[in-house]
């Protein structure tokens, strides 16, 4: 299936999506590239924030500005986001909700691709309007997108009632 076409059926039926997107079997090469296309898109989104912030302050020109968030989107964002995974999964196992940590890291990183688009609005909207109640609300949405996008994950993944077994 196409990346694309799944982050807009996301917006329509998000359970169907993350139901097939973590699949049977681990696939954690698949994990990785979804987490670093989403922290490269995030990335990019950054460009029209940094280059208003080097137009209106000349003290650190827009090469070093984006020089710190490709280090910080590319080489730190992804490890902060295992590490979130990784407690989260702590956090499941102490509510005795099991799930895989593969299940775990796939649907928070599924959840932050599917969030782009927003915060690609949110990098426009920053850039070209600046801060104000327009940035604070489109910053909201690409919050909430990601919230919820990752709730229905860990709920396809780890329903709060056991499935059922046969007796």
């Amino acid at each position: 299936m196409s990346v694309v076409l799944d982050i807009v059926r996301t917006y329509r039926s998000p359970r169907k999506v993350m139901t097939r997107r973590v699949g049977t079997r681990p696939r954690e090469d698949r994990a990785l590239a979804v987490l670093m296309g989403a922290c490269v898109l995030i990335f990019v989104a950054q460009w029209p924030r940094l280059a208003r912030e080097a137009y209106l302050d000349d003290a650190i020109g827009f090469d070093a500005l984006l020089a710190g968030a490709l280090f910080a989107w590319l080489m730190m964002a992804p490890l902060l986001f295992y590490v979130i995974a990784l407690a989260v999964q702590g956090v499941l196992r102490l509510v005795r909700r099991t799930a895989s940590g593969y299940a775990v890291r796939m649907m928070l990183f599924w959840g932050l691709l599917a969030a782009t688009p927003l915060f690609l609005l949110t990098g426009l909207t920053a850039g070209f309007v600046g801060e104000g109640v327009a940035l604070s609300v489109v910053s909201a949405l690409s919050l909430a997108a990601l919230l919820v996008f990752w709730g229905v994950g860990i709920s396809v993944i780890a329903p709060s009632t056991p499935p059922a077994t046969e007796a």
